[in-house]
């Protein structure tokens, strides 16, 4: 009989933690998601950071870790995150990219762009980039946003809505329009 209460009691402790655990968004590198485009098309999104950025640490903490935020991003999107100043080489829509000018002594301060951060015209962090199924640019959002804020435009993103965008009217429209399900 105490062999099985604690056996009970081991279950429920186990399954708690289990449940108790928090969940993260799945975040992939940029060649991972050529591959996976691959096999089971999604658009994307780039969280592009760097490690000095104040905002970019917040949005992490309260819109990356918002359990709403996380479902619609893992159900919806392939996600990666990038470091803007990081010294990955990648390779990305048919070329490779580096930051040669990266300084190791450097590396939680500010330190030179990563050449992919130009190539896609990124200055100013955080900066949420969308890209649609067949890695066409969608477009980027800059600055910190909360998870009311991001959830609009990842509803917007997470399929062909925002081709139905057509002027500043049709997004206000569509913003005002929207219903947040985000309970906080």
């Amino acid at each position: 009989m105490m062999q099985n209460k604690k056996i009970t009691i081991l279950f429920f402790l186990f399954l708690f933690s289990i449940l108790g655990k928090s969940q993260e968004i799945n975040w992939i590198s940029i060649e991972d998601v050529v591959e996976a485009q691959k096999t089971l098309p999604k658009n994307i999104i780039i969280d592009v950071y760097t490690n000095w950025c104040g905002p970019c640490k917040l949005m992490d903490k309260n819109t990356f870790g918002n359990k709403e935020i996380i479902d619609i991003i893992n159900n919806n999107f392939y996600a990666v995150k990038f470091n803007a100043e990081g010294n990955d080489t990648v390779s990305f829509l048919g070329k490779v990219f580096s930051n040669p000018n990266y300084d190791s002594s450097k590396a939680q301060k500010r330190n030179s762009s990563h050449q992919l951060t130009r190539y896609l015209g990124v200055s100013a962090y955080p900066s949420i980039l969308f890209f649609d199924s067949s890695m066409n640019y969608i477009t980027p959002v800059s600055g910190y946003m909360n998870p009311k804020q991001i959830e609009i435009y990842l509803s917007l993103f997470k399929d062909d809505t925002y081709k139905k965008i057509k002027s500043q009217k049709d997004f206000d429209a569509f913003v005002k329009n929207f219903k947040s399900k985000i309970k906080s």
